[in-house]
């Protein structure tokens, strides 16, 4: 870190902005304190409430006690009257280049330059840069190509987002949660930063991932990480029979990339039931039909997981992929340096290996059967470890995305000629479908 760089930081995490937030600014102190009204800068401890008047668009500002009123014109609203008539979104809301500055629930939003986004592991102007929209303010926009205009919050000291109160300009209201996963495989956007082997993953880059964690019945612990998923509808993952344990409570985060912490991506939801495949079995040479479904709680009925940038559904196989196909696995599991797993989401790239390479007596002869495949490089390096049980192997075609695979055994972690061994998905869609379908 450069002498620059701790001067800045030393500065905001000293200043005191009273009645306001610090902001980031591109010169020398680096930072200004952006004063909510009434109070006045520099430290934003001072107050005037209606001198100057503080109400756009010819509004009047009401004195209070403590406290102001803007009596806006027709057609005008806000806390300082500055939504005008014509303030509303298309489509997305990814050109909306208006003044909505509040959610839904009517909190304030956060500049987009706010230290309290810096402080929480963010920077919009790196995670959106290219988007022209953010600035230093705090106006609703969609930079990452959500349903509608959105803005981060600060809600009781933790950092998260939420929709604005903007209206859309058809006379319909924006409706957030229609068709839900109705497009399964496509993430939004598919940003890779570019699991043995693996590179860490951006949020949203596999947004169908799922973190399975457990806990003792009766116990008031932290939930653990044991395995991974993969989202197939608002309240269906599909898992490992073998991650399934007995006298233990369950639940999945989705969203997040970091399982060490609380994101403001995540969304948790606690396990309904899981559901076996009738003809699991575990020998001491390979697990065989090693496929599970977990149904999920409704949280806000009808749904459980709601789709977000962040959360969204893979889909099942229609066809084969052919051998040589070069697919993605992702998970939180062992590495080359961290024995133990990783608490941040990592991918890799492995290609499909044919049942006759296979099947050879130097990789896994007849212990292989049609419910299972295998997929990585006979030479060893890249794999996926005992983390990741129960996570995906995903294959792209025409920008859509199948979960080919989902992570069951093998001999070790990447050792030459022992790949990793996947249950065969395409083997299990009609058993996957009927139990979506009840």
């Amino acid at each position: 870190m450069s002498v620059i760089q701790t001067h800045e930081r030393s500065v905001r995490q000293s200043v005191k902005c009273g009645q306001g937030s610090c902001v980031v600014t591109p010169t020398a102190p680096f930072y200004e304190c952006k004063c909510r009204h009434p109070y006045k800068p520099p430290n934003c401890t001072k107050a005037s409430l209606c001198r100057p008047n503080p109400c756009q668009n010819g509004g009047s500002c009401m004195k209070g006690p403590k406290s102001f009123q803007c009596s806006c014109p027709r057609g005008f609203s806000g806390k300082f009257c500055e939504v005008g008539p014509n303030d509303c979104y298309q489509e997305d809301g990814e050109l909306y280049r208006g003044m909505g500055s509040v959610t839904v629930q009517e909190e304030e939003c956060l500049d987009w330059n706010s230290n309290f986004i810096r402080q929480n592991g963010g920077d919009p102007f790196i995670d959106y840069a290219g988007f022209d929209g953010i600035g230093p303010h705090n106006y609703c926009r969609n930079p990452d190509g959500d349903d509608q205009p959105w803005c981060f919050i600060n809600k009781n000291g933790k950092l998260t987002w939420n929709y604005c109160k903007v209206r859309k300009c058809s006379a319909a209201k924006p409706d957030v949660t229609a068709a839900q996963f109705s497009l399964c495989g496509r993430p939004q956007p598919s940003r890779i930063s570019r699991i043995f082997g693996g590179k860490k993953s951006l949020p949203g880059a596999h947004p169908w991932q799922v973190s399975l964690q457990t806990r003792f019945k009766g116990s008031s612990g932290p939930f653990i990480h044991i395995c991974g998923g993969i989202l197939l509808e608002s309240c269906w993952v599909l898992t490992a029979a073998h991650c399934i344990e007995s006298g233990v409570e369950m639940q999945v985060v989705v969203g997040g990339v970091n399982i060490e912490k609380e994101e403001i991506y995540d969304q948790v939801i606690p396990v309904e039931k899981a559901i076996v495949h009738e003809d699991y079995k575990e020998t001491h040479v390979a697990l065989r039909n090693d496929v599970a479904m977990l149904q999920l709680k409704v949280r806000d009925s009808p749904y459980c997981a709601k789709e977000t940038r962040f959360v969204k559904s893979a889909c099942l196989p229609n066809q084969p992929f052919s051998s040589g196909t070069e697919c993605v696995i992702s998970g939180w599991g062992v590495t080359e340096t961290q024995k133990s797993g990783t608490n941040h989401l990592l991918d890799a790239r492995v290609l499909l290996i044919s049942q006759e390479k296979c099947k050879a007596p130097h990789v896994y002869g007849d212990s292989l059967d049609d419910s299972m495949f295998c997929a990585g490089n006979l030479r060893g390096g890249v794999d996926s470890c005992q983390g990741d049980s129960g996570g995906p192997l995903v294959c792209e075609r025409n920008g859509t995305h199948y979960v080919v695979g989902v992570v069951s055994w093998g001999d070790g972690c990447g050792k030459k000629y022992k790949p990793g061994v996947y249950a065969n998905i395409g083997r299990f869609v009609d058993w996957i479908a009927h139990h979506l379908r009840s």
